[in-house]
């Protein structure tokens, strides 16, 4: 069992560890050579390279090469690169939070040339060296079956925790959805917990309200989990700035329910609320203050 990860950052180095513990050979390759050096050190079978092209060039043939890297320029001009490296029968599979229908495009380039393309949406984050990722799978039946070897292993076990979904698109449609609930539910947990903290004459723990509700609790959830140990450790959370980035699921999991007319006002509520974190509301507020002023003479707060 051969594989090339490209791109070993927090998610490809963890997914190349994964690989190497269940016994495959792992050809590595990142920009950082502090990173490559690493890894190779850790493994004797993670063989890292200072080139895409020389990472391809050292693996046997049919080539199976994964990449892990952010969407959009890096991974278009990594796939034009190995467009060229690679041979008829060669697979290469996008684990990047991509937008599906980049991923349709590519499968069809790649088809032209004769090589395989495989959408992987891919979840567990920093977890998922331990427990396993799920991995949603999108690409023609002979394409995923050259791939699902390495997927049984990155899974959690063989046969669970990882599904092609269908045709090329299917897999980052799947994973943009998957993250649009993300968003849903997380802005859920952080409005309730503000409600919680907010009612200082009752002296709430949130720390231990997040902890008891871990069991048996409707609301139990690893999400959940995670936001309990977060609050363990620092419960006020005055060193953080209340600044959230969006990695573009969000949106387009938004843009999509607007095209096809389906309601998803939770998700769209999360993701304007990461906005307004960002201080993209702060001219809006400003002028809300003069309409109350206006009508019914309201006092203005000032800097």
């Amino acid at each position: 069992m051969n594989i090339a990860m490209i791109g070993l950052g927090k998610m490809g180095g963890n997914m190349a560890r994964r690989l190497a513990r269940g016994g495959a050979t792992v050809f590595g390759f990142d920009v950082s050579s502090a990173t490559r050096e690493q890894l190779s050190g850790e493994f004797a079978n993670i063989r890292t390279f200072a080139s895409v092209a020389e990472t391809v060039a050292a693996m046997p043939a049919p080539r199976v090469v994964w990449m892990m890297l952010p969407h959009g320029e890096i991974s278009e001009n990594t796939l034009s690169e190995l467009k060229t490296l690679l041979a008829e029968g060669d697979v290469i599979v996008d684990g990047a939070n991509a937008m599906y229908k980049d991923s349709q495009r590519h499968a069809a380039e790649l088809a032209a040339v004769g090589l395989k393309f495989v959408d992987a949406g891919v979840s567990g984050g920093i977890w998922g060296q331990s427990n396993g990722y799920t991995i949603m799978l999108g690409g023609s039946d002979d394409a995923v079956a050259l791939v699902k070897p390495y997927v049984a292993l990155l899974a959690p076990d063989a046969e669970r925790g990882w599904l092609h979904c269908g045709p090329a698109g299917a897999g980052h449609y799947t994973k943009m959805v998957h993250n649009g609930i993300e968003y849903g539910m997380m802005q859920a947990f952080a409005e309730g917990f503000a409600l919680l903290k907010a009612k200082e004459e009752l002296q709430l723990d949130v720390a231990e309200i997040a902890e008891v509700w871990r069991h048996g609790s409707v609301v139990r959830s690893w999400l959940l989990d995670l936001t309990a140990d977060s609050l363990a450790r620092d419960k006020e959370l005055a060193d953080l700035q209340p600044y959230v980035p969006d990695s573009g699921e969000g949106r387009w999991t938004v843009l999509e329910s607007v095209e096809l007319g389906v309601p998803t006002p939770v998700i769209a509520g999360a993701l304007y609320a990461r906005f307004a974190s960002r201080g993209n509301d702060d001219y809006g507020m400003k002028l809300l203050q003069m309409m109350r002023n206006a009508f019914g003479g309201h006092a203005i707060a000032k800097k």
